[in-house]
């Protein structure tokens, strides 16, 4: 299946990685007016990275597909929900922007209840930007260093979101519209409190809230936040795809991890806790 067309509205958020220029798009991808081009591949991604590349490498293809599996089944359709309820409350924004988006499935939910608005995906993973390429008809892929000068505009986006994902406060700002949002959703204290013990998961940092203020306040302020609770029923192959998808699956073997699940009850009940706050200019 062919990947959507590149939308004009999207398009025009993208800014050159090498020269800043505003990028437009060509038969092979998108270029700029100073000739710097970039080519699409044939999953339908852009790589948009500075000069040199990304240290960055982003998510496996292994993790990129627990993710993408665990998102299809549903679990985290509340996740969204309040994202969704986040990003959209006051005047319809035009155009979002998902930074460290992966797959693009929290990005094709928001823009399923806006059906005037187009969405950029922003990864370091090309395994993740394939993917989001097909997320949905109103939105693009870029692979991008989330650490890095973002390819985009300066205050060309209504509303960058950040779901589980690390946030730039600078870059954040810089793109923002006047009257433009930041949506960051983070896990809560007690988010997956059921699994962390006995499969010995990360821990959520204590002063985690404090070192999110930190990061943004220099360029962002405060404007609200909500939180999410609910309760999933897993079994558990949905508790080994669930582990596999984060960071967690960095600090697990494969076959430790499957000894500690199978001492879990199935199904098993496992908390989702997250707070979705938002941030704005000055």
């Amino acid at each position: 299946m062919s990947p959507p067309p590149l939308l004009p509205a999207a398009v025009a958020l993208l800014a050159c990685p090498i020269c800043g220029q505003q990028l437009a798009a060509d038969p092979a991808g998108l270029r700029c007016a100073a000739g710097h081009a970039f080519d699409r591949a044939r999953q339908g991604h852009v790589t948009l990275l500075p000069p040199g590349g990304s240290p960055h490498e982003g998510d496996s293809a292994a993790m990129v597909g627990d993710r993408a599996d665990f998102l299809a089944a549903g679990h985290y359709a509340g996740i969204t929900a309040a994202l969704a309820d986040a990003a959209l409350a006051g005047p319809p924004p035009r155009t979002l922007l998902d930074s460290g988006g992966g797959t693009g499935a929290h990005l094709a939910g928001v823009l399923d209840r806006a059906p005037a608005t187009v969405g950029v995906v922003l990864d370091a993973s090309r395994y993740a930007a394939r993917r989001a390429a097909r997320a949905h008809p109103r939105a693009m892929a870029v692979v991008a260093d989330s650490w890095a000068r973002w390819p985009v505009r300066d205050g060309s986006v209504d509303r960058v979101l950040v779901v589980f994902a690390p946030r730039n406060g600078a870059e954040t700002a810089r793109v923002l519209t006047p009257t433009g949002r930041l949506v960051v959703v983070t896990p809560a204290a007690d988010h997956l409190a059921e699994l962390v013990g006995p499969l010995g998961l990360l821990h959520v940092d204590p002063a985690k809230a404090d070192r999110l203020a930190a990061t943004l306040e220099p360029h962002l302020r405060p404007a609200g936040t909500a939180g999410h609770r609910s309760v999933l029923e897993l079994d558990h192959l949905a508790v080994r795809t669930l582990v596999g998808m984060g960071p967690h699956a960095r600090h697990l073997a494969a076959g430790e991890l499957a000894a500690r699940v199978a001492t879990l009850p199935e199904p098993v009940a496992v908390t989702v806790a997250v707070d979705v706050g938002s941030w704005t200019r000055g």
